[in-house]
């Protein structure tokens, strides 16, 4: 007997899409490659502005993608009830490492 589960798959990008197209109710639809899976997400507009907040807020920053897998399309899927989290990457800096002091 199997247990049930739920599968919600995560893209993460760090930079906008280029080819934006604009369909039904000003919802925005792009195509992402997730090593080689195309993956088709519309949104809609408040929620792309998430991604163009990123990019305007943000140095360097990283937004996840999550949603559930839907429609097979000839290179990959749609991304069904897509979400969109946009957090800024912060460079690590590398501390230095403090010097033992050898006995004498």
């Amino acid at each position: 007997m199997f247990i049930q589960g739920k599968m919600e798959v995560s893209i993460k990008i760090n930079e906008i899409p280029k080819e934006i197209k604009t369909v039904t109710n000003g919802w925005k639809e792009f195509v992402i490659d997730a090593e080689g899976r195309e993956i088709t997400i519309t949104v809609k507009p408040k929620v792309y502005m998430k991604l163009e907040a990123g990019q305007a807020d943000f140095p360097q920053w990283v937004a996840s993608i999550t949603g559930k897998m839907g429609q097979s399309t000839k290179n990959g899927f749609v991304l069904e009830n897509p979400s969109i989290q946009v957090f800024e990457k912060k460079s690590k800096l590398q501390e230095p490492v403090a010097e033992e002091k050898k006995p004498e």
